[in-house]
């Protein structure tokens, strides 16, 4: 039998990643909760994980115990800032907990300021009669971001130097402005790009306040980075589509932050300000889309995404086991940016019975692995979650969680994939053992003899 070890440089940071609304419960003022109430999701997050009632100390425990060395959270606007002319000093102080509890736990914290929520009085500003929009929608956001910055890197630098300004910005804006899945349910092409414009503008100014209050903070932002394949390569409309979809959705803000200029296939926008503004790249990788020309989707630009029919798929088929989409995913951003520091900051699998997840971990990490042994410095990798939480618009249906979690009783679950990301964290690696014991499906696969 085979046997290797694939090995990462010394201080590589190993985490899971979490997000504010998603894990905290009873978070009453922000979009998502109006979305809720609205009866637009699954089910009702609620308790959520209950960190705001302190069940944090125990999931840090897990993960510190597992062999964790870093964690990504992130804080949440409408509780430090619930109206335009208040701020919450009790909410600053237990995000200052929750970060000293990670340092005490030998932890590297990095925080995420925005992560698809924001309080109600951002989402309902502004006089859509006036064509002045509401939210992100509107220009004026961008200076009430950078305040609401501000105030949370001097409440938090103590125990941060490692920021992520906002997360998934192109998912916030095609999701919200397009789909219409996330509040506020609209379908307006042309208001999704003004919206990820207004975003990168709001990126820009949060990066230069967190820098002149800590100059040796390192700031970025979380991209969502899809590939798109051609359905047949040999199709000019097939690779069309793909092409279109594949810079709608994925070089909006890398073009911004590279030249000043945000480019779409809906047109360009000038954001000067957000040349230059980035000190890593975090990518969240997941799946890689199949596309194809469809007469029938005219709301599509005429494409369908799919997975081929062979594909691994997770229960709910919202996720296909495509590792090599990973290793493709870093190669497109140490292209884009040389010599920048890549985080892998969101990275997994729905799967509550955990069949696919040890394959799926494994097999990405080792295409990390390649990656980093091209020498691209890629520094650290944070699996998408650590426990089951509240899936936006899809409520609880999927499980994404190292650890289960039953909402109703708050009991966490071990899964199997909790041992096997514990034994690479400790040993900084993947060896062959490893997926001999907890995959040993994929075993031939990834060390054929």
């Amino acid at each position: 039998m085979p046997a290797a070890s694939f090995h990462f440089p010394k201080g590589f940071l190993w985490g899971c990643a979490t997000a504010a609304h998603q894990v905290e419960g009873n978070n009453t003022n922000n979009n998502w909760y109006r979305w809720e109430q609205e009866g637009r999701t699954k089910h009702k997050s609620g308790l959520a994980c209950d960190w705001w009632g302190g069940r944090w100390k125990e999931d840090f425990d897990r993960a510190a115990e597992a062999g964790q060395n870093a964690h990504r959270l992130s804080v949440e606007w409408s509780r430090i800032q619930p109206a335009p002319d208040r701020w919450d000093e009790e909410a600053l102080e237990r995000y200052r907990a929750m970060l000293r509890g990670l340092h005490e736990r030998g932890m590297t914290p990095l925080v995420s300021l925005h992560h698809f929520t924001d309080p109600l009085w951002v989402y309902e500003m502004g006089d859509p009669s006036t064509g002045s929009g509401r939210g992100w929608e509107n220009e004026a956001v961008v200076p009430l971001f950078e305040k609401f910055v501000r105030k949370t890197v001097e409440a938090l630098k103590e125990y941060c130097t490692l920021w992520c300004t906002i997360n998934e910005p192109n998912v916030y804006a095609l999701s919200g402005y397009l789909s219409g899945d996330f509040p506020p349910g609209k379908q307006d092409n042309k208001l999704a790009m003004r919206v990820l414009a207004n975003l990168l503008r709001g990126h820009a100014a949060a990066y230069r306040a967190i820098h002149e209050i800590q100059p040796e903070a390192r700031v970025g932002y979380a991209l969502h980075y899809r590939p798109q394949a051609p359905a047949h390569p040999a199709s000019p409309l097939d690779r069309l589509m793909r092409n279109i979809r594949y810079s709608g959705i994925n070089l909006g803000f890398p073009s911004g932050i590279s030249t000043g200029v945000m480019r779409t296939p809906l047109g360009n926008f000038r954001v000067p300000e957000a040349k230059g503004t980035q000190d890593y790249l975090g990518l969240n990788y997941y799946s890689v889309d199949t596309v194809a020309f469809d007469l029938r989707r005219p709301r599509e630009l005429f494409s369908r995404a799919y997975y081929p029919k062979e594909a691994d798929l997770s229960p709910t088929g919202f996720i296909a086991n495509i590792p090599e989409g990973l290793f493709q995913s870093i190669r497109w951003a140490q292209h884009t940016y040389p010599n920048l520091p890549i985080l892998i900051t969101e990275n997994g699998v729905e799967d509550p019975d955990d069949r696919l997840r040890p394959r799926y971990l494994a097999q990405h990490i080792h295409q990390m692995w390649r990656a980093v042994n091209f020498n691209w410095p890629v520094k650290g990798y944070f699996h998408w979650s650590l426990v089951d939480n509240f899936e936006w618009e899809r409520g609880w249906t999927q499980r994404f969680g190292l650890w289960g979690l039953d909402p109703e009783t708050q009991q966490r679950i071990r899964r199997p994939s909790v041992d096997l990301y514990a034994a690479i964290c400790r040993e900084n690696g993947l060896t062959s053992e490893m997926v001999q014991q907890y995959c040993p499906e994929v075993f031939e696969k990834m060390f054929p003899d």
